[in-house]
């Protein structure tokens, strides 16, 4: 998974360069930069309606009782449009306006649930050994320990000494 996230973070800008290279050559500057402008206007205001109705929806299902999951999960998805439609590029801007289609987010969300389910989601690590979550048993013995008594404070007979300085008054 590191290696893949590596290899799209070093390709992504490698072609978004390219295309607006090609789409400069084709269409000219300003309207290469035009379209990457009213993309992202475009972009913050879908955003800017879909997280509103998403939220709505929440609110809804909180009141029912019921925990807002796949508002959550559009949610998410919102949050991945948003980033990628502020990234500048044709291409960031097309998976964003896809994540936007709630087709795709279903698709995703079936991806997601399915990796989980096969053992693919997150991992936890216990003293540098992987720990399954589906363990509950942990096996062991053990034994009650008395604690001991504590040792006994009473003074040893005799009167104090007189000379100690702690039993000078002012």
């Amino acid at each position: 998974m590191g290696l893949i996230l590596l290899i799209a973070f070093i390709a992504t800008p490698i072609v978004e360069i390219t295309i607006f290279i090609e789409a400069g050559d084709r269409f000219g500057l300003w309207p290469t930069l035009g379209a990457i402008i009213l993309t992202a206007i475009i972009g913050a205001g879908l955003l800017r309606w879909q997280g509103l109705v998403t939220w709505r929806r929440a609110a809804e299902s909180l009141q029912r009782g019921v925990f807002p999951v796949n508002e959550v999960f559009t949610g998410l998805c919102l949050i991945g449009a948003g980033a990628l439609l502020l990234t500048p590029g044709f291409l960031t801007d097309a998976i964003g306006f896809a994540l936007f289609v709630p087709s795709v987010q279903q698709l995703i969300a079936h991806l997601t649930k399915k990796a989980i389910e096969r053992g693919h989601g997150p991992k936890v690590w216990v003293n540098g050994q992987p720990m399954d979550p589906r363990e509950s048993v942990i096996d062991g013995e053990y034994e009650t320990q008395k604690k001991p008594a504590p040792p006994d404070l009473e003074l040893p007979a005799g009167s104090p000494n007189p000379n100690s300085p702690w039993n000078k008054r002012p």
